[in-house]
Protein backbone atom coordinates (compact mmCIF):
# COMPACT_ATOMS: atom_id res chain seq x y z
CA UNK A 1 0.00 0.00 0.00
CA UNK A 2 1.44 3.56 -0.80
CA UNK A 3 1.69 6.26 1.41
CA UNK A 4 0.93 9.90 1.44
CA UNK A 5 4.05 11.68 1.85
CA UNK A 6 4.77 13.63 5.23
CA UNK A 7 3.53 16.97 6.30
CA UNK A 8 5.19 17.98 9.67
CA UNK A 9 2.72 20.66 11.17
CA UNK A 10 5.04 22.67 13.79
CA UNK A 11 2.74 25.21 15.67
CA UNK A 12 2.11 25.18 19.42
CA UNK A 13 -1.23 26.20 19.24
CA UNK A 14 -3.65 22.46 19.75
CA UNK A 15 -6.37 23.80 18.02
CA UNK A 16 -4.57 25.74 15.15
CA UNK A 17 -2.84 22.28 14.13
CA UNK A 18 -5.63 20.59 14.47
CA UNK A 19 -6.79 22.47 11.38
CA UNK A 20 -3.47 22.42 9.83
CA UNK A 21 -3.77 18.73 10.20
CA UNK A 22 -6.88 18.39 8.93
CA UNK A 23 -6.44 20.66 5.78
CA UNK A 24 -3.13 18.94 5.21
CA UNK A 25 -4.91 15.31 4.87
CA UNK A 26 -7.27 16.39 2.38
CA UNK A 27 -4.76 17.75 0.54
CA UNK A 28 -2.95 14.44 0.35
CA UNK A 29 -0.80 14.25 2.97
CA UNK A 30 0.17 12.28 6.23
CA UNK A 31 0.56 14.74 9.01
CA UNK A 32 2.49 15.33 12.54
CA UNK A 33 2.03 17.92 15.07
CA UNK A 34 4.48 18.89 17.07
CA UNK A 35 4.36 21.37 19.42
CA UNK A 36 8.12 23.10 20.37
CA UNK A 37 11.17 24.29 18.37
CA UNK A 38 13.26 21.81 20.21
CA UNK A 39 10.94 19.02 19.55
CA UNK A 40 10.80 20.39 15.69
CA UNK A 41 14.38 20.25 15.60
CA UNK A 42 14.85 16.84 17.20
CA UNK A 43 12.67 14.83 14.67
CA UNK A 44 13.79 16.86 11.73
CA UNK A 45 17.24 14.84 12.54
CA UNK A 46 15.85 11.80 11.17
CA UNK A 47 12.94 12.77 8.64
CA UNK A 48 13.01 14.41 5.74
CA UNK A 49 9.73 15.58 5.08
CA UNK A 50 7.50 16.72 1.87
CA UNK A 51 6.06 19.82 3.09
CA UNK A 52 6.58 21.67 6.87
CA UNK A 53 4.05 23.68 7.93
CA UNK A 54 5.78 26.35 10.52
CA UNK A 55 4.74 28.74 12.85
CA UNK A 56 7.07 31.57 14.32
CA UNK A 57 6.55 31.99 17.88
CA UNK A 58 7.30 28.53 19.24
CA UNK A 59 8.30 27.71 22.90
CA UNK A 60 12.29 26.57 23.54
CA UNK A 61 13.03 27.31 19.39
CA UNK A 62 11.88 29.76 17.15
CA UNK A 63 10.71 29.01 13.78
CA UNK A 64 12.85 31.99 12.46
CA UNK A 65 15.87 29.72 14.23
CA UNK A 66 14.17 26.46 12.64
CA UNK A 67 13.73 27.93 9.27
CA UNK A 68 17.39 28.54 8.92
CA UNK A 69 18.24 25.14 10.06
CA UNK A 70 15.94 23.22 7.72
CA UNK A 71 17.40 25.79 5.08
CA UNK A 72 21.47 25.17 5.95
CA UNK A 73 20.97 21.31 6.14
CA UNK A 74 21.44 19.86 2.96
CA UNK A 75 18.95 16.73 3.60
CA UNK A 76 16.03 19.23 3.82
CA UNK A 77 17.27 22.35 2.21
CA UNK A 78 14.89 21.48 -0.55
CA UNK A 79 12.18 21.00 1.98
CA UNK A 80 8.91 22.62 1.05
CA UNK A 81 8.30 25.16 3.74
CA UNK A 82 5.01 27.09 4.42
CA UNK A 83 5.40 29.88 7.43
CA UNK A 84 2.41 30.22 9.80
CA UNK A 85 2.32 33.35 11.39
CA UNK A 86 0.15 36.04 13.16
CA UNK A 87 3.11 38.71 12.41
CA UNK A 88 3.54 39.38 9.10
CA UNK A 89 6.19 41.40 9.36
CA UNK A 90 8.34 38.81 11.34
CA UNK A 91 7.81 36.83 7.98
CA UNK A 92 8.63 39.64 5.63
CA UNK A 93 12.65 38.67 6.23
CA UNK A 94 12.05 34.99 6.10
CA UNK A 95 9.88 35.19 2.69
CA UNK A 96 12.76 34.48 0.16
CA UNK A 97 13.74 30.84 2.08
CA UNK A 98 9.78 29.86 2.57
CA UNK A 99 7.56 28.51 0.08
CA UNK A 100 4.57 30.75 1.12
CA UNK A 101 4.03 33.36 4.45
CA UNK A 102 -0.05 32.37 5.60
CA UNK A 103 -1.41 35.23 7.93
CA UNK A 104 -3.16 33.74 10.46
CA UNK A 105 -5.82 32.99 10.94
CA UNK A 106 -5.16 30.71 7.89
CA UNK A 107 -8.46 28.89 6.57
CA UNK A 108 -8.89 25.03 5.97
CA UNK A 109 -9.69 25.77 2.40
CA UNK A 110 -6.96 28.38 1.77
CA UNK A 111 -4.41 25.37 3.51
CA UNK A 112 -5.37 23.12 2.03
CA UNK A 113 -5.17 24.59 -1.47
CA UNK A 114 -1.91 25.41 -0.93
CA UNK A 115 -0.63 22.33 0.15
CA UNK A 116 -2.59 20.59 -2.87
CA UNK A 117 -0.05 22.73 -4.93
CA UNK A 118 2.96 21.59 -3.09
CA UNK A 119 1.99 17.92 -2.88
CA UNK A 120 4.40 16.13 -4.69
CA UNK A 121 2.84 14.43 -7.35
CA UNK A 122 2.09 17.81 -8.36
CA UNK A 123 4.85 19.35 -8.68
CA UNK A 124 7.10 18.75 -11.86
CA UNK A 125 9.63 16.19 -12.08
Amino acid sequence: MATNPLALIIEDDPKQAEIFSQALKKAGFDTEIISDGQAALERLTGSVPALIVLDLHLPYVSGEDILRQIRADERTAHVRVMLATANPQMAVPLESDSDFVLHKPVSFTQLQILASRLHPDNLPA
